[in-house]
């Protein structure tokens, strides 16, 4: 069902069974997937992709221009991936030539007030809480979790099944299946509970643990740390992942908190 009090141009591409309500604005150049609804109020401009069996609440804007002055008007795309609710007054921006391209994936859940900048790539099964502000460039793996109101700075990457608190600053990277909080963030422990949801082993998670104990409890340096999990841990898909993880931060990652007096692991 489409209002009649809907703006929508004649060019957009509107798959079947596609829900929109009255007061929208969809532009020219938009794609919208089947089985999609779009609430009252709801703008969708030029260059956003949306996929099937999305739920847009009112308030929000998809593929609004980046806030970047270095954008000079190229063609670029804001793109949302199937099943994936964006809540009241979310906003996602269009790419820019760094990547051409702004992606949220599929099965997240955005919710109310928070803002995807330019750039930014946010995988599948994602959650972020009410009012989480990326800035432009921020990649963000799957099966993430971020906190109310965090700001997240530009080039930050936080890793699968993190568990990130609200109200905070993310300045580093996080790397993937650990939980961080406190005030710079820290390192707090492994994010058990996510990934016994997400079916990981008991085996494999402490694994995760003993390499994380290595990382940030023994207090070796970064690269001291990587030489011993290299040396002494068993080769693994997960080892292999944490590993190219760390290496590949241009920010360098979180550090456990100066009170942070054990793992805070167990299962």
């Amino acid at each position: 069902m489409i209002s009649s009090l809907a703006q929508i141009h004649p060019k957009a591409r509107i798959a079947d069974n596609v829900t929109i309500d009255a007061f929208c604005v969809i532009e020219a150049d938009v794609e919208i997937g089947e089985g999609t609804h779009i609430m009252p109020n709801v703008c969708v401009f030029n260059g956003s992709r949306i996929g099937k069996n999305c739920t847009i609440f009112p308030g929000a804007v998809i593929g609004a221009i980046p806030q970047d002055l270095k954008f000079k008007g190229e063609v670029t795309t804001a793109e949302i991936g199937d099943n994936t609710t964006l809540r009241e007054c979310v906003t996602v921006h269009r790419g820019t030539q760094d990547k051409w391209t702004t992606k949220v994936g599929s099965n997240c859940l955005i919710m109310a007030y928070s803002h995807i900048a330019h750039d930014c790539m946010v995988g599948n099964n994602v959650i972020l809480a009410n009012g989480v502000q990326l800035a432009g460039h921020v990649i963000i793996d799957d099966y993430a979790r971020v906190g109310g109101l965090a700001g997240v700075h530009q080039f930050i990457h936080l890793g699968a099944h993190t568990y990130i608190a609200g109200q905070i600053v993310i300045r580093k990277d996080v790397p993937p299946f650990v939980k961080a909080a406190r005030d710079p963030l820290s390192y707090v422990g492994i994010n058990v509970v996510g990934l016994e949801r997400s079916g990981y082993s008991r085996e494999t998670i402490r694994q995760i643990h003993d390499i994380y104990h290595i990382v940030f409890v023994q207090g070796n340096s970064t690269s001291k740390a990587l030489e011993i999990i290299q040396a002494t841990t068993e080769d693994s898909d997960i080892k292999n992942q944490i590993v190219s993880f760390i290496k590949g931060s241009t920010t360098g990652i979180i550090k456990r908190h100066k009170d942070t007096t054990n793992d805070d692991y167990g299962f």
